[in-house]
This record gives C-alpha cells, structure tokens and sequence, in this order.
C-alpha cells in the first residue's frame, strides 16, 4: 500500500501522530468516494490508507493531489469559483442594498491574463471545476476569450457560470463554442411585476427565453437558483417545480442568507423542511436521490418528471465537512469560505512579481486556515462580510 505522504505533511502541525493519521484516513476516502471509486468490499482497503490510484484499474500520475489545496480537517479542494466583474445589470434586493454598492476601480481588478494564470496554477494543482460568477458574468465583454482560455486548461473537467440571464440568450451559443459545459440561471420568481420589484429592473421575459435557449442548446439539467423568501416567492415553490415536469431543469431553492446591505432576517427564512414540506404536499413521488459527497444540494427525483428539484440548505443544515469550494474575486482577492470574513491578496504578489511558488504558497496558506464550519446564522448575520455583488454569486 502506498501512503499519502503529501495529506500527512499537509496535517504536520497537528498535535499527535494520531491526529495525522486519522484526518489523513478522512481525506483519502472522502476524496476516492467523490471520484465514485469505492464499494463495500473497498472500505478495509481505505482503513489501510490506501491511494485512490491502488483502487484504480489504471493507476496513473497525470492528476496528483496538491498539498496547497488541502486544508487542516483534510479536505481536498477541486472547485474554484471565479467572479469576473463586480457590475451587473440588475439590483437584486438579496445581492445589493438599494443604493447600490461602491465598486473596485477597473486598474484594480483581474485582467483576462491574470485570471488565466491563477486559474493554471490552481488546475495544475488539482481543481477539475471552474465556475464563473459576478456580479453578471455575461457584461464582461471578453467573456467568450476567458471561457475558450479556460477550457483549455488542462485536467480542468468543467466550466460552468452562474448568470442573471437577462443577455444569455444570444451569448449562450458561443459561449458552448468555447467551452462553456454547465449553466446555473438565477430566477427568484416567475411573476413578471414581482422580478421587477425584486431585482428593480424590467427582465423577466429574458430569463424565461434564455432557460428555453439553453435547453434547446442542449445543456442538461438546465440549473435554476431560487433564493426562496418567506412573504415575496414562497407561495412560487409548487409553481416553480412544475417547470421540471416536461423540461431537463433543476430548480434549485436556496434558503435566505445574510451578506452587508441584503436587510437579513430570519423572519424571512424559508428553512429546507419547509419548502420541502409544500413539495410533499402537492407531489406523492418526491423521491430521494444519491447526493455526490461533496454537494450543496440535497436532489430529490419526482415520479412523471423529466427535470429535479434541489435544496440548498446552507443555514439549517450546513454542508461545510464536504466543502471542497474556493473563491477567487474579481479584485484578486482570495476567499476559503463563503461566509468568512478573511481574504487575502493574489493580485498584489501577482503584480509585484511573485513567481508561481510564491503564489502557491500564498494560497496553501490561506487554504490551511479555512475553519471547520461557519458560525452559523445568526453570528454570520452579525459578522462584517462584503455584499454578495463583491464576493460572487
């Protein structure tokens, strides 16, 4: 058996050698079972500390596992999400305070090159899913140039975007042209007067004809955000589900999170029980689904149903023990966990000449001193963060 020398050198400063070797133990079968290579008769295999590759039919080096990509608890981090830009072209109650928010100066945010070279070095070092995030990614107009840069990364798996989809439609088709494989479009309300109420713009009709552009694209499921608030769109969930019934569309409802200007209150949560309570209600066949180890989502299946629905539950039921997610910013700084108020630059080393071992090391960093878990709702709601148009969608 071979032994994961770099996940025990990443978990060095823990106390005891007992600490090393049961997170270690954690890291290597959370990070196998994500790549779908376990079964029953694997378990005593991984409580030997064996290599994903042993468990392989082909063992291979082309894909090791980065040091600088694992954190203190032994998570492995292979998704990064990318905010290209700051500006958008709605005002989301949830995203922005009603003034709007101050925006980073152009000069002081990533170029395309510095995007695609930070992007290298975390794909080098074991990232297989980029997405793309804003602000709305679509405005920035070298969107397509990005997209076809990163696809050709190689050992990058997926390139998705999440986007109002106010100009995707006619964007849409060159953007799979470059490479784009995976699209989340946010759509809180399927009630004209109520989009423009809540996103304080006019829209609707774009968003409806760019989820029909996409499937007729080809992409499938066609993902659907649907920040779910108690008193605006609650009474939307039964309606929103029946867009699943003859399509290839994942309704997503995302409970009510706290960011600086969004007005949170837990008055206004919407908790996963609930929704998914009204779903029962009008559906027999919800049926659960097998959930990947490192997802978001709970996935529920509904009998006669083309599409599926989702729960993202990040306040009632936190997902953080299979966080595998990194953000970069769009002004370059660099941010292990959503709700945590920590960042750290890689555009200033970047700019002053750091070489890409500098930057690695930055980044292992930082990643090494991602916590265990959020503070949970009520202290976020209480801890300075930036707005959701700052950190990305």
């Amino acid at each position: 058996m071979v032994l994961f020398s770099k996940s025990v050198s990443a978990l060095s400063s823990l106390s005891s050698r007992a600490q090393v070797k049961s997170r270690t133990q954690t890291f290597v079968y959370g990070t196998c079972k994500a790549q779908g290579l376990l079964d029953s008769q694997d378990e005593p295999v991984m409580n030997m500390f064996s290599t994903c590759a042993t468990l392989s039919e082909k063992p291979t080096k082309e894909s090791p596992l980065s040091d600088m990509l694992i954190d203190s608890f032994g998570r492995f981090h292979s998704y990064l999400r990318i905010s290209l830009t700051e500006r958008c072209n709605l005002r989301c109650q949830y995203c922005m305070p009603a003034e709007g928010v101050e925006l980073t100066p152009k000069p002081q945010l990533l170029s395309s090159n510095e995007i695609i070279r930070l992007a290298d070095l975390f794909v080098a070092a074991g990232v297989e899913k980029i997405r793309l995030t804003g602000g709305e990614p679509t405005i920035r107009k070298d969107i397509e140039d990005i997209c076809l840069q990163l696809s050709n990364l190689k050992g990058l798996k997926t390139l998705a975007m999440t986007t109002n989809g106010i100009t995707l439609a006619r964007k849409l088709p060159k953007l799979k042209e470059c490479g784009l494989t995976s699209i989340n479009i946010s759509l809180d309300t399927l009630i004209p007067a109520k989009f423009e109420f809540m996103t304080r713009r006019k829209g609707h009709e774009k968003v409806m004809e760019a989820i029909n552009a996409a499937i007729d694209l080809g992409y499938d499921p066609v993902k659907v955000n649907c920040v779910v608030m108690r008193g605006f769109n609650d009474d939307e969930i039964v309606d929103f589900v029946e867009l699943t019934r003859d399509k290839p569309v994942n309704v997503r409802f995302i409970e009510f999170m706290p960011f600086d200007g969004n007005v949170w209150n837990v008055k206004k949560l919407v908790s996963y029980y609930e929704m998914r309570d009204k779903v029962v209600a009008q559906y027999a066949g919800l049926i659960r689904l097998q959930d990947h180890p490192t997802d978001t989502a709970k996935n529920y299946g509904i009998d006669g149903h083309r599409g599926t629905v989702s729960f993202i539950t990040s306040m009632t039921e936190h997902f953080c023990a299979g966080c595998n997610r990194l953000r970069l910013l769009a002004d370059g700084n660099f941010k292990v966990c959503l709700f945590g108020p920590s960042e750290v630059s890689l555009r200033d080393p970047l700019r002053s000449g750091a070489n890409d071992d500098a930057l690695r090391e930055i980044i292992g960093a930082a990643v090494k001193r991602k916590k265990a878990a959020h503070a949970g709702m009520f202290d976020i709601a209480k801890t300075a963060n930036r707005p959701m148009i700052h950190i990305g969608g």
